[in-house]
């Protein structure tokens, strides 16, 4: 039996959004908010939609699966899911028990207002559909008010103020997002003890099956690949936690490793770092001298 092949769609402008989910052209060429229910068309087929564009998708019930790439999620309660320009995403397997609203701006939207710059710091747009921003029933209560207005703006006359409140909405959207997401790194089920040592341990075997040899130093990808987690979520789930994003945590175990080669083996200092997975020695000496004040070479007479 042949496979089928999923296909790819790029959609490059507000329009093509309204086209695709057979509606009536948008309001405003580079901004629409539409409810999951008037995009079911979409779902229908098997098709990966590639965005030109931000979304932000406010999920209040869904009976079916939410389809991120190649994953698909299943959301009890209310939910909020982002995506950046160029990300592949798509709706399947919905249907008309679906409820929620999905938010699309076209950068250009944003150009000349602080946020188009500010709106690449919010990590969240590159998180995965399973690291979704669950909401309680006031947070649920809050986002959909801005949506709300959001909407009565784009329905409204537009006039000289319309952008600028938009704008100012969608900003606030985010910023109570973050703060969000703050309280879900604290709340749900990860414990950071239990992160850490996970965390640990896959370093400590990374280093005792000598990848970092053939494969250089650990990334944060590897990491999150292994903890079933986006770089992005990972980093700033320690960073809520611990204070540290994951390559702080990486540079301080090579610090700790280094530290044991160092005063235990008689390794010559680019040995050491040849086998900790640096390339050139000398990023392993400044490293190592930015971290603990000395260079491996005083650390290492302190020994003898």
């Amino acid at each position: 039996m042949r496979k089928e092949t999923v296909k790819f769609n790029n959609l490059e402008s507000i329009s093509d959004i309204h086209r695709t989910a057979g509606l009536p052209g948008p309001v405003h060429p580079m901004i629409t908010l539409l409810d999951v229910t008037e995009l079911l068309d979409m779902c229908k087929v098997p098709v990966n939609y590639v965005l030109s564009f931000y979304k932000i998708t406010l999920v209040t019930r869904m009976e079916g699966k939410f389809r991120y790439g190649q994953g698909y999620y299943d959301f009890d309660n209310s939910s909020m899911v982002f995506a950046a320009p160029n990300q592949i995403l798509g709706e399947v397997e919905t249907n008309s028990n679906t409820d929620g609203l999905s938010l699309y701006i076209h950068p250009d939207f944003l150009h000349g207002y602080p946020l188009a710059g500010k709106i690449k710091q919010f990590g969240f747009f590159s998180y995965a559909a399973n690291e979704a921003l669950h909401l309680s029933e006031q947070e649920n209560g809050t986002i959909q008010s801005i949506f709300s207005i959001i909407r009565q703006e784009l329905n409204s006359r537009i006039d000289d103020f319309s952008h600028e409140v938009i704008v100012a909405q969608i900003e606030l959207l985010l910023s109570y997002a973050k703060r969000f997401y703050k309280r879900q790194f604290l709340t749900r089920q990860v414990i950071s003890t239990d992160l850490l040592q996970q965390l640990e341990e896959l370093l400590n075997q990374y280093f005792d099956d000598e990848k970092a040899i053939d494969y250089g130093m650990p990334t944060v990808q590897y990491l999150a690949e292994k903890m079933n987690y986006t770089p992005n979520y990972l980093s700033d789930l320690l960073r809520s936690q611990t204070g540290l994003t994951a390559q702080q945590h990486i540079h301080q175990r090579l610090i700790e490793r280094s530290k044991d080669l160092l005063s235990t083996t008689n390794l010559t200092i680019n040995e050491v770092a040849y086998k900790l997975g640096f390339e050139y020695p000398q990023s392993f000496s400044r490293l190592f001298k930015a971290r603990t004040k000395v260079s491996p070479a005083h650390f290492r007479a302190t020994f003898n």
